[in-house]
């Protein structure tokens, strides 16, 4: 039987850890405050926001919420980011995504303070991880990250192969494997024979956007499976990218959807927002 990978109790780890850590900040003078900007009611952005608040809540981080209408110009947008870069008792500013159409989301993410960019989506953030440099990490690769290390699943000479190019998940967590001296190899819609590049792969990270899509024809006996997909299937139940029915008999471990990665992106935020009082 497969190891699940259980993400809501490594997040819960990490908060805690993390709860001590802002304990002895605060007991030093230190405040950890985060600014969250949400323009629009986006049902889905909604959710991920209010858990974030939680997030903070539990682990004593102040959060500061700026819920926007939607109606609101790119200009008074990134004036209020201004604002808060200018602000010393704000350590760290996310911008909930996605943004209505008539705003530029490359703008906006450009305008944030790159000491304050505790998505890790700042060109500065995502250079100084493509050349080794210490700086904050977007969070869902830093997340599978600390679920395989916290799983006793070694990085070091295996091959892995990510599933997905994405700039906020595919492309990081490349890097990522490879800072953990993985063999690492990216496939996307481009790549040819995919399945015979999957097959080689010892630890398999699948972000591709397509529910259920990845079977056991794709994925090597005893693999470790890593699923980053979030959908609604037809039956308004939650699955990956993975067909996790399929390949759990087949993997030697693997993340559940939901539970798996989903819990470990919030926390690696938190964990970003601590670190911002260092940066």
């Amino acid at each position: 039987m497969a190891l699940l990978i259980d993400g809501k109790k490594i997040s819960t780890e990490i908060k805690e850890e993390l709860k001590v850590k802002v304990a002895e900040l605060k007991a030093k003078g230190t405040e950890v405050t985060l600014a969250v900007i949400q323009v629009g009611h986006d049902p889905a952005s909604t959710v991920y926001v209010g858990n974030k608040k939680k997030a903070c809540e539990f682990i004593g981080i102040n959060s500061l919420s700026y819920e926007l209408e939607d109606s609101i110009t790119e200009e008074e947008l990134l004036q209020l980011i201004q604002q808060l870069n200018e602000r010393e008792d704000v350590n760290g500013i996310l911008v909930q995504l996605p943004l209505p159409k008539h705003i530029n989301e490359d703008k906006v993410i450009m305008t944030i303070d790159p000491k304050k960019d505790v998505d890790g989506f700042h060109p500065q953030s995502v250079g100084k991880l493509s050349i080794g440099q210490k700086g904050f990490v977007s969070c869902t690769p830093a997340g599978v990250i600390q679920l395989l290390k916290r799983s006793g699943i070694s990085i070091e000479g295996k091959e892995c192969v990510v599933l997905g190019r994405s700039n906020i998940v595919g492309k990081p967590m490349a890097l990522l494997l490879l800072r953990e001296n993985g063999t690492v190899t990216i496939c996307h819609s481009k790549t040819k024979d995919l399945k015979e590049v999957t097959k080689r792969a010892d630890i398999l990270v699948v972000a591709i956007g397509k529910p259920r899509f990845i079977g056991k024809e794709y994925i090597k006996e005893g693999a470790v499976v890593i699923d980053v997909g979030i959908h609604r299937d037809e039956n308004n139940k939650l699955c990956g990218d993975v067909d996790f029915d399929d390949v759990v008999d087949h993997v030697s471990a693997i993340t559940p959807v939901p539970g798996g990665v989903g819990p470990m992106t919030i926390a690696m935020l938190m964990n970003n927002c601590v670190e911002s009082t260092e940066a």
